[in-house]
């Protein structure tokens, strides 16, 4: 598998690999836009303009974008997250052109017809409504908030019902031309693709973009606090949140690599101590999730409203034991496992595109897999126990609680507890 890189003169930087043996390919833009980016009156707008792209261009109908690769038996999808907005497509070897096409179309030409605003809102406001409707979606949007208050990166993905219902046209095209250069923009391919029809593509239908300035997002400060929403429901919602390393921290492998053995699957602590060997729980698991210059290691379970205080205490005492008799056996366990999802990750042309754009994004090249596993191989039992003691004791910790939670501790509880 060859990975090859070019930019453009404008700075828009395309990133391919070729996978021999496949008969399609992943292709997308990636776009340094997220909610992160947005002013505090300009929540939602990312995820809102994720969804417009598809309501028609100069050249398209709403309809005839889905066609154009439907027809062809590919399919196409945009996401948003904190700091990147994605607009992918997936298809077969010689609709690669078409898919570019269509992608460029969606980006550079968009025409925001105030009916398809109007209807796109009303699909918004109900997937906000949706989300509200989910305590294990929710508790992580209050849990985020707690952790970065004040801050673009504590506000949701989706912003609140009355922002989203005063968007207008002006607001969308304000936030393309505040973020959507050629500079922030990533083209990422992987599969049957051929790297220079890809630069002679971008060329055309890019390489008229003009540079413009770049709007840095503010540096976050995880601060730490606590929310408590009580409401009648069959379970008990819990989460932690602690400081972790943003992932160009070179800790972020160790931050993964105690995730991982905390609670990261069946054989994890938390699972096997809260869920098998005291049943108070159906759901729990850790994970380290990184951002550029911050992160958070977090902690989910759902359990009945008599049991919260007990499963809050024993996550609590598993996570300083885990300081102190971390084990060569869960290290190496954990170790592996993330191997494996990175091995197994790659076998994908979808998930192999979005690994490279994410490692320009960051890095500004392609790291080789070797380096990285390197790395990863290069965390001890030391190193996983003094970061387990760091999250155990002194790391600032937000928590969120949501349901039938009137007899869950409280944070400052947990914290004298961690300190004991």
């Amino acid at each position: 598998m060859t990975t090859r890189t070019h930019q453009l003169s404008n700075g828009f930087r395309i990133v391919t690999e070729d996978m021999p043996g496949l008969a399609s390919a992943s292709i997308g833009i990636w776009v340094g836009a997220g909610a992160r980016h947005e002013a505090s009156d300009q929540n939602g707008i990312a995820h809102f303009l994720e969804h417009m792209a598809f309501k028609g261009t100069k050249r398209r109908s709403a309809l005839e974008i889905a066609e154009a690769i439907e027809d062809v038996g590919g399919y196409i999808n945009a996401y948003t997250s904190r700091e990147v907005t994605a607009y992918y497509a997936r298809v077969l070897q010689n609709d690669v052109p078409l898919a570019l096409d269509v992608l460029a179309d969606i980006l550079l030409n968009p025409v925001f017809d105030q009916t398809e605003i109007e209807t796109e809102r009303g699909v918004i406001l109900q997937e906000i409504g949706q989300a509200l409707d989910t305590p294990d979606d929710v508790i992580f949007d209050w849990l985020q908030e707690q952790a970065y208050p004040e801050q673009p990166l504590g506000r949701t993905i989706l912003g609140p019902s009355e922002r989203v219902s005063a968007f207008g046209r002006e607001d969308l095209s304000r936030f393309i031309g505040q973020h959507y250069g050629p500079e922030q923009m990533i083209l990422s391919a992987a599969g049957a693709v051929d790297h220079d029809a890809i630069v002679r593509l971008a060329e055309e239908l890019f390489g008229d973009l003009g540079r413009r300035q770049q709007l840095e997002a503010d540096t976050a400060q995880f601060s730490g606090g606590e929310i408590r929403q009580t409401k009648t429901l069959e379970q008990a919602h819990f989460a932690l949140a602690f400081e972790s390393p943003g992932y160009r921290d070179p800790n972020i492998y160790t931050a993964q690599i105690y995730a991982s053995a905390l609670g990261g699957g069946m054989s994890s602590r938390l699972f096997q101590e809260i869920r098998e060997h005291r049943g108070l729980c159906y759901t729990i698991f850790a994970q380290a999730g990184a951002y550029a210059d911050t992160g958070m290691t977090t902690i989910y379970a759902g359990t009945a409203s008599d049991q919260i205080a007990d499963l809050a205490t024993i996550t609590v005492d598993e996570m300083k034991r885990a300081a102190d008799d971390m084990s060569e056996a869960e290290v190496a366990r954990a170790r592996v496992q993330m191997k494996a999802g990175l091995l197994m990750g790659l076998e994908s042309p979808s998930n192999r595109a979005e690994r490279l754009a994410r490692l320009v994004q960051i890095w500004d090249r392609v790291p080789a897999l070797d380096e990285t596993v390197a790395m990863i191989d290069a965390v001890t039992v030391a190193d996983v126990r003094a970061y387990a003691e760091h999250i155990a004791g002194t790391a600032p910790m937000a928590m969120a609680l949501y349901g039938p939670v009137d007899h869950a501790p409280s944070r400052a509880t947990l914290q004298e507890r961690r300190a004991a």
